[in-house]
């Protein structure tokens, strides 16, 4: 190989991209050895010069230098075939460790572990944990679900999905629920509060003070949130909010609320009162589908920021801790907005349905390995 180089010179722009690759904390850094050998070729530096200040051979740094005169800027991010550290299984052998996790499961636990899977296949649990990830395998997770077996869900569906994404004119629509048995939990210790370095603490045990039962009302156009806690959760209740909805809003308004199947919404006597009040429009969701329903989309905002973390000596904290929050979210409410449509939720739910016929009763899970 000579000893004299030929020289490089680098564009603006070529110069600019080379620099930006050797800032990035995600270059990788054998692209950044590349980049800085061009770079440095191109201010004039020998490969003698660039192989002493990088640490590197001098053929190394000869190497880049025509490759990059050959093939251009590109070349830096590309690794030659038969490069790179040889796998140590071959394909057949990562079927094998897919399978296994796909179709058996441990001697009695429910899933395999890294560990386990690893002591059962005889390879290391890096290698497992590399399989998993590439396949994305995830067996310590599961997600729940429920298909819903009204024999009214398409007519349900279409009713309210329709309210959400057509609303009627001079109307509004309001997702009602009632979030029950809220606890008033208090903490057997101080917990120890947020600083640098450290999240904050609360004790994982608790003593129970009581219990009240949030009746709450999402307007779905603005996002504002109308609710009241009641200590008992029956038509009673349910009828003494709707009063509280009725004197809400302006009476040449029409009201149609979003409810579930819960008896107390079909109640007699709220049967009676709604009929002396036509204005209320009631959109029932199929059952088994309170995803279709705004309102628990904000219970969860309210369980999330306000009362999974809280302590309270008792339900008036609670409640008070309710009361701040909902003044606080009316004060710059956020809407949810439903995008769904009628279409796209049954061809999911057609997926699902499908997916579940293919299980044999009996086979949902997968056999345990002797």
């Amino acid at each position: 190989m000579s000893r004299t180089s030929a020289p490089v010179f680098l564009t603006e722009d070529e110069r600019l991209r080379l620099a930006q690759w050797i800032r990035a904390g995600a270059t990788p850094q054998q692209v950044v050895l590349r980049a800085r050998i061009i770079t440095e070729a191109a201010d004039g530096q020998s490969v003698q010069a660039t192989a002493v200040r990088l640490g590197l051979h001098r053929r190394t740094v000869a190497l880049w230098r025509r490759r990059f005169l050959e093939q251009g800027l590109g070349c830096v991010w590309e690794i030659a075939t038969g490069r790179g550290r040889k796998p140590e299984y071959d394909s057949a052998r990562v079927a094998q460790l897919v399978d296994a996790t796909l179709q058996t499961r441990p001697v009695g636990a429910t899933h395999w572990s890294t560990r386990t899977m690893a002591r059962a296949q005889g390879v290391s649990k890096n290698t497992i944990h590399r399989v998993w990830q590439d396949h994305g395998l995830k067996p310590h997770l599961t997600k729940s679900f429920k298909l819903s077996r009204d024999p009214k869900f398409l007519e349900k569906l279409t009713d309210v999905v329709g309210v959400y994404l057509t609303p009627p004119q001079n109307a509004v629509v309001l997702c009602v629920d009632e979030k029950s048995q809220i606890q008033a939990l208090d903490r057997t210790q101080p917990g120890l509060p947020l600083k640098p370095g450290r999240c904050g603490t609360f004790t994982h045990d608790y003593v129970r003070h009581g219990t009240t039962t949030l009746f709450a009302a999402l307007q779905v156009v603005e996002g504002r949130v109308i609710g009241q806690c009641y200590q008992r959760h029956r038509h009673q209740e349910f009828l003494k909010f709707l009063r509280k909805l009725d004197a809400e809003f302006p009476d040449g308004k029409t009201l149609h609320l979003i409810l579930d199947n819960y008896g107390t919404h079909g109640h007699a006597s709220v049967r009676r009162w709604l009929t002396r009040h036509p204005r209320f429009v009631l959109h029932f969701i199929p059952t088994s589908s309170s995803w279709l329903n705004l309102i628990e989309r904000w219970f969860a905002e309210l369980s999330q920021k306000a009362i999974r973390r809280g302590a309270f000596r008792g339900v008036r904290d609670l409640q008070h801790c309710i009361d701040e929050f909902l003044v606080a979210w009316n004060a710059n409410p956020t809407p949810f907005v439903w995008t769904a449509s009628v279409e796209r939720i049954l061809d999911k739910i057609a997926r699902a349905r499908q997916r579940l016929e293919q299980i044999k009763p009996g086979c949902s899970l997968p056999k345990r390995r002797r």
